[in-house]
This record gives C-alpha cells, structure tokens and sequence, in this order.
C-alpha cells in the first residue's frame, strides 16, 4: 500500500524543533526527508543540554526526526553549496528555520532556490516572520507564547503570567507549516509553480489562542488569568484523588450544555441528597460555590485511585481525565493500544519506547523507523541523487566537505 506523500522529496535544513516536527511529519506521510547537518557537529539537539548527557543522540532528537535521512554537508564550502544546489534542483519542498537572513546568506535563499528548482515549494519558519518590526528578533518557544497572549491567559488569578507546559510555539508552529506546504502542493498541481510558505511563531501560538480573544472582542478588555477553571462551564477543575502523589488528580467538567452530567455525578459519589441544594443545582450557582462543592466530590475521590475515578466518571458520560504524568503516558494502555505510544529498535540506543504519530489514514498506515545516525545515508545521497562518484565521496570528506 502506497503512502500518501510518496513520492515527494524535501530537503530538509531544519534544527531543534519547530522545522523538525514538521519535516518529521512529512516523513511520517511518507516523503523522502533528507536532513542536512553540519560535519562532526550535526543538529544540537542531538546533544540538547536539558536532557542527560551520554555519547549517544538525544531522546529530545529521536523524538523528532524519525523516518529521516541524514547527510553532513559543510555548507560554508563551495563544494557543499553545490551539492546543496544538485539536491534541490530536483526537490519537492525546501525547508528552513535557519536565523533571519542565514539562508540567503548561503545563496541558498527563496529567490535562489526559486531560480533552480521554479516547482520547489521553499518552507520557512521564523520567530516574527521575515518582515515587520520585530522580524530581526530572535525567538524561542516561551517568547513566541509571551508575545502571542497565550502566557498572559495562563496561569492562577492571583499569580503570574505561566508558560504553558505545551509546545505550541515549537512543534505547534511545525504543524500549521505542514498545512503551508500540503496547500501549497495542492496549488502547484494547478499552476505548476512552487512558492515561498512562512510561518511565524508568534503567529501560530496567536492561532491556537484565538478562542482566548473573545471577551476581548466582545469588550475591549484584557482576558483574565482563570488557574484551572474554565471560563465557559458551569464547573470545572482539578479535583484531588487517593494517593499523595504531585499528579493524583483528575480534571472534569459540567458544561452548560450538558445538564444531565450534574444528577449523573451525584450518583455516582452518592450525593443525590444534593440534587435541589441551592448551592450547587444551578450551573451558576456551581460556579459560585466551586470550593464547597469540590469538597463533596473529594469526599468521594479521595478514597479512589484517579484511574478508577476517571472510568466511574466517564462511564457516566461525564468529561474528565486523570492527570497522567509523562510516565505514567507512555505506559498508558490506551495510547499503547492506538499506535501513539510504540517501541521503536535503534542501532545504538536499543529498543525504547517513542511518541508516533498522531494522524491515521486508511490508505496510508504510518511506520515509524529511528531517527538517523549523524551522516547516515551521506554516501547514499551524494552519489545517487547527487550525482557523484564514490571517490569524489572521499576526495569530499578528506576536504571536510561532508
């Protein structure tokens, strides 16, 4: 069975995680991703610091690279510009999240890229975009939620603006330049032509933060921090369970909407005395005694595991989750069931647990291979879509050129 994007080939001059996860994701749908990384040094991510040290590749870089092809390629040298220029002359998609002006730098910029391949569809990532006040600036993944609204919405009413523990400003930014490229595909199978797709960080954390704007909309104020509650349910908030543990908890909710939820809760802990309480009968009112009625639903909780409550709750159609640490995730038999959490072999990490993809198509099952060794496939690439021979190979590598 075929693969979505077979076919299609992207070179990929990605690092660390917001032009990864998107290349990764190509490379899931089943494009042929050919990762250039610097000699000896690679993508830094393949020795990111806030993971622990040992002479292998990061799992923070496993994560993000898998079914990817990996070439070193000393892009200050003009033999490794050239065979830069040979791979792209003969791609579907470039893509990029290099600083402000590096490409061009490298005479490997849109509007040279659009000189040797017009049908390349040259994909870009940037903190602020390529144009604008703040384009020279430089941005990671807690600025791109401090400047899009997202940190000031998050957090306790009473407390500072948080980050959020998400990455939105990352990997969120490489799935909206994934939608980029698979529209632009589309258009260039009417026109012919590729084009230049940007994202911008900032941009895409304001996107999955927009629904935060309405009462902006509607009044011109500023959107107040709410901590766990949620600003459209009648109730809502973590609610403790058995155990001492920093995540025995569950999140639930009793939408408006959703009226039935609420006598169906007092049945299962075994309140239905409450039913006609003026204190919580109303959504409203829920609200407004939130404290004293999460003390009613912890009197039955704290007696059960969070797994237990979740599955009592849910079983009574009631919206919840347990809080699952990210251990305790990837040992959840539910994710393992679906794929999403699945063990993957690696020539020098061994056997280990992974994050798959989250997208299902019928006609096109993901398989997950490891993410590259550092050069892996250079030899592979150089002389077959690069046209080169295996002595100019060696003659490239004693020049330091791959």
């Amino acid at each position: 069975m075929g693969k979505a994007l077979e076919g299609f080939r992207v070179i990929d001059f990605t690092h660390d995680q917001a032009g990864p996860s998107c290349t990764q994701m190509l490379a899931w749908l089943g494009a042929e991703v050919i990762k250039i990384e610097r000699p000896g040094i690679g993508d830094r991510s393949r020795g990111m610091w806030y993971t622990p040290r040992d002479d292998k590749d990061s799992y923070f870089y496993l994560l993000l690279n898998h079914n990817k092809k990996s070439i070193t390629l000393n892009l200050k040298s003009e033999p490794g510009k050239e065979i830069a220029r040979r791979l792209i002359r003969d791609a579907d998609i470039v893509a990029e999240n290099l600083g402000p002006g590096v490409m061009d730098r490298l005479g490997l910029g849109y509007e040279q890229v659009r000189e040797l391949n017009p049908r390349a569809i040259y994909a870009s990532v940037k903190g602020f975009g390529s144009y604008g006040p703040y384009s020279s600036f430089k941005c990671f993944e807690m600025v791109a939620q401090a400047t899009s609204g997202a940190m000031s919405v998050t957090g306790n009413p009473d407390g500072p603006p948080m980050v959020n523990g998400v990455n939105a400003g990352d990997s969120g930014t490489g799935m909206h330049l994934t939608i980029a490229i698979l529209g632009a595909l589309v258009q260039r199978e009417r026109t012919g032509r590729g084009q230049l797709v940007e994202v911008a960080m900032q941009e895409a954390v304001l996107n999955l933060t927009r629904v935060k704007y309405t009462s902006t909309l509607a009044t011109g104020e500023p959107l107040r921090r709410s901590g766990n509650r949620s600003p459209s349910g009648s109730y809502s908030g973590l609610i403790r369970c058995a155990g001492a543990g920093a995540d025995d908890y569950i999140y639930m909710m009793l939408q408006v909407d959703m009226p039935k939820s609420f006598p169906a809760l007092l049945k299962v802990i075994g309140r239905e005395d409450l039913l006609n309480d003026e204190r919580f009968s109303k959504p409203a009112a829920r609200r407004q005694n939130a404290d004293a009625f999460t003390e009613v639903i912890e009197a039955w909780t704290r007696q059960r595991d969070k797994r237990e409550v979740m599955k009592a709750f849910a079983g009574a159609d009631i919206p919840c989750g347990a809080v699952l640490n990210t251990a305790e995730v990837m040992d959840d038999p539910h994710l393992k069931a679906r794929g999403m959490v699945a063990e993957i072999d690696h020539p020098a990490r061994g056997r280990y647990a992974t994050v798959g993809c989250p997208i299902r198509l019928s006609d096109s099952p993901v398989e997950l291979h490891p993410a590259p060794l550092l050069g892996q496939h250079t030899e592979e690439v150089v002389t077959t879509l690069a046209g080169y021979r295996a002595e100019d190979v060696e003659r490239f590598r004693r020049e330091e050129v791959l």
